[in-house]
């Protein structure tokens, strides 16, 4: 399958690079490499995670963020890459 990640996903990714890159120099990079690497996944394991709110819901293998996307037409569109700390309540909000 193909992956395409949606302007709000990236705008979510610039936000976690910030976020890191804050609290150490470089951490932002392994982050945004990370989360890259976990998207990349889902060519060949989209589809397979439990929905969440509407969306699969893959959880990141190594920073507490979790990537939401849906398959559409052999497509994997990934919608956001949100924080797992932040209240549920507001990921659903965010999501619809």
């Amino acid at each position: 399958m193909k992956v395409m990640v949606l302007e709000e996903a990236l705008t979510d990714l610039a936000a976690g690079y910030r976020f890191y890159e804050r609290q150490s120099e470089g951490l932002g990079i392994y982050f945004i490499d990370t989360l890259w690497s976990d998207m990349d996944s889902l060519r060949f394991l989209g589809g397979i995670h439990y929905l969440h709110f509407g969306y699969y819901r893959m959880l990141s293998k190594r920073f507490p963020f979790a990537v939401y996307y849906r398959i559409e037409a052999e497509v994997v569109r990934v919608r956001a890459v949100l924080d797992c700390r932040r209240n549920p309540a507001w990921t659903r909000k965010r999501l619809k």
